[in-house]
């Protein structure tokens, strides 16, 4: 059996807690081409793509911050 040995380390207080995160336009275009294939796949066929539309959504959700928002770019659309 193995032991843990814990070193207790005081908090560092001047770090800085947290960075401030700008909005980046490469994702926000590729969230909004992303859900553009969402788009096309839904009217295309959306029984058939159900799947592929699942994925691309899922994908959307989980890799993408909510404020990179397609809706609220600051780029116009093409």
């Amino acid at each position: 059996m193995a032991k843990v040995f814990t070193i207790p380390v005081p908090p560092d207080v001047t770090r800085k807690k947290e960075r401030e995160r700008t909005s980046d336009p490469r994702y926000v275009d590729g969230q909004r081409l992303l859900v553009e294939a969402m788009k096309y796949l839904a009217q295309s066929d959306p029984i058939a793509n159900r799947n592929a539309i699942e994925l691309l959504s899922e994908h959307v959700r989980t890799r993408f911050r909510m404020s990179d928002s397609p809706l609220m770019s600051e780029t116009p659309l093409m």
